[in-house]
């Protein structure tokens, strides 16, 4: 059913799309206690608590347009995106090095990999979704010309590892919670979180570089800007250093556009056999 709906609402303009995916941010909002109070308070948690109205609007916004990005026909959806800083990109390509591109969920993230996509071919790790119904759609929509689909498994990130030494790019979600010991425990917005040391590992196997890319949505559904994003931490340093310098990355990058941000995600659980962070981890 949900699959027969997006296909039907991908037709519309998406100036129509993110006018109701506004409402039905709103329409969770008020109806739902527990997404209502995690939403605040990570927000409060990072200091933005004067972007909720804003927040609450994109999230809707952030859903509905998936019907779009994955439903609507492939030319049609980069007819609404534009790219900056791809120069940054070109030269690691020229140069044969690899790239992991490394995205938070903030704006449309699924329109980065596509855009990506028409240049080069990019590889990104994927989790299929709790519904089964769902993987169809999903796995379609994501498994386009040019963007390879690796599982988050260990087979998955043994293609991504191998890519890389290809010098081929690669792209991962690093605000993801990891699963049991395959993280660390590093500073997200000033209180501990368990932070995947996979991108750091993968970078410095492959000896590639790593770009930081969002997709910010517009207003009044007048697409999307695709940014790349110099990387200026360190990998230097402890699998927890490493992760908190990603850690800042991204947080640099959401302050770009917080609104955009996906805040009702439950960034700080503590995974099923992980021991808690050290008292003062996240000073």
């Amino acid at each position: 059913m949900l699959v027969l709906l997006f296909r039907a609402l991908s037709v519309f303009p998406l100036p129509f799309l993110h006018a109701l995916g506004a409402g039905l941010g709103w329409l969770v909002y008020l109806s739902s206690g527990s997404y209502r109070r995690r939403l605040r308070a990570n927000l409060a948690q990072a200091g933005y608590e004067s972007q909720l109205n804003a927040a609450v609007a994109e999230a809707g916004k952030a859903i509905i347009e998936l019907a779009f990005v994955w439903c609507a026909d492939p030319q049609r959806v980069a007819r609404h995106a534009s790219v900056e800083n791809w120069e940054l990109v070109q030269q690691r390509l020229d140069a044969g090095r690899g790239i992991v591109f490394l995205t938070p969920h903030l704006g449309c993230f699924e329109m980065t990999a596509q855009q990506i996509a028409l240049h080069t071919a990019l590889t990104v790790m994927y989790r299929p979704p709790r519904k089964s119904a769902l993987k169809p759609l999903v796995e379609g929509a994501r498994a386009r010309h040019n963007l390879h689909l690796a599982p988050a498994t260990l087979a998955g990130v043994r293609i991504l590892a191998k890519t890389l030494k290809a010098g081929q790019p690669i792209g991962l979600l690093p605000d993801q919670v990891p699963q049991e010991g395959e993280g660390v425990w590093a500073p997200w917005f000033g209180r501990s979180a368990y932070t995947m040391t996979l991108p750091a590992k993968l970078a410095q196997l492959g000896k590639a570089d790593i770009l930081l890319v969002y997709a910010e949505r517009l207003p009044r559904g007048r697409g999307y800007t695709v940014r790349f994003v110099p990387f200026e931490g360190s990998l230097d340093g402890s699998a927890a250093e490493q992760a908190a310098s990603i850690n800042r990355a991204m947080e640099q990058l959401i302050a770009r556009c917080p609104a955009q941000y996906f805040w009702s995600y439950n960034r700080y659980k503590q995974p099923e056999g992980v021991a808690g962070p050290e008292s003062g981890a996240a000073a």
